[in-house]
């Protein structure tokens, strides 16, 4: 997939960088696997704000993914590559040989065609699924559960990836993106490739009215609102606003606000790396 620069023809032109959808092969989503998408606008059920910078934007449906992958020894051949516009990953729909169809977070390299499956067994190929045990030690992998039978809830953004480095009784040991290496059940299983649409970071929008069809309302400064509003508002004239802080109050720029006592430490052996 390759990046595209614009001639700036106009402002909104001048700075923009988008991605060509040469590998999308059709822009009409399987409609048994569509479900309404509502919007809050950032209310609760009260119709008070909660969440701010959210509202408007364009419609969207929900593709309904499959990350569990529980069809086992059923092969599959990749009907289309899509868009997906509730997420960075592009999605695969794929046609079952007993007649279902599903869509699946599309890995990089998977092609209209190929054949992809869900077992024990099956071949270290691209696309297929498999618990932590049966891989090899080195492979890329994504779409990585995290309890077994819970779907995959880790390494699913656009051009993400983890590896597994090692096995030991019944855990193994992965390295994710982050650099983070953490323990995880061997019965788990993981899906062979990386995540496709590495590009989407590359992407410039240009213009603010392209985060207004995204959903995104204009964020405005902490420092500039009224005390009512914010713990850095307020003041006479321009100020920093004191300690960095949320809206709630809690300080911000590395303060550390993960459970000291969390049950999920004893599988991190190393942190993630520090930006």
């Amino acid at each position: 997939m390759a990046v595209r620069k614009f001639k700036p023809t106009t402002p909104g032109q001048r700075h923009k960088v988008a991605i060509s959808f040469d590998n999308i092969t059709t822009s009409n989503p399987e409609k048994s696997l569509l479900v309404p998408k509502t919007r809050s606008g950032g209310r609760n059920e009260t119709g008070k704000m909660t969440i701010a910078n959210v509202g408007g934007g364009h419609k969207k449906k929900y593709r309904l993914i499959d990350f569990k992958r529980e069809k086992f020894n059923i092969p599959a051949k990749v009907a289309t590559i899509e868009y997906d516009p509730n997420r960075t990953a592009n999605i695969a729909l794929l046609h079952y040989v007993d007649g279902e169809k599903r869509y699946i977070i599309s890995p990089e390299g998977l092609n209209v065609g190929m054949e992809v499956l869900s077992a024990e067994d099956a071949p270290i190929n691209v696309g297929n699924t498999l618990p932590l045990s049966a891989l090899p030690l080195g492979t890329i992998i994504h779409n990585v559960e995290l309890k077994p039978g819970q779907g995959a809830i880790m390494v699913r953004s656009a051009g993400s990836y983890a590896q597994l480095m090692a096995r030991d009784g019944k855990y193994a040991t992965v390295r994710l993106a982050s650099g983070e290496i953490r323990r995880i059940l061997v019965t788990c299983l993981a899906t062979i490739g990386s995540v496709s649409n590495a590009q989407h970071q590359l992407q410039i929008s240009g213009k603010a009215g392209r985060s207004r069809w995204q959903g995104r309302r204009p964020n405005v400064r902490a420092t500039v609102k009224n005390p009512v509003d914010h713990p850095m508002g307020g003041g006479e004239g321009k100020h920093s606003g004191g300690l960095p802080r949320n809206k709630n109050g809690v300080p911000a720029k590395g303060y550390k606000t993960r459970n000291k006592k969390k049950a999920s430490d004893k599988y991190i052996i190393e942190r993630r790396k520090k930006k």
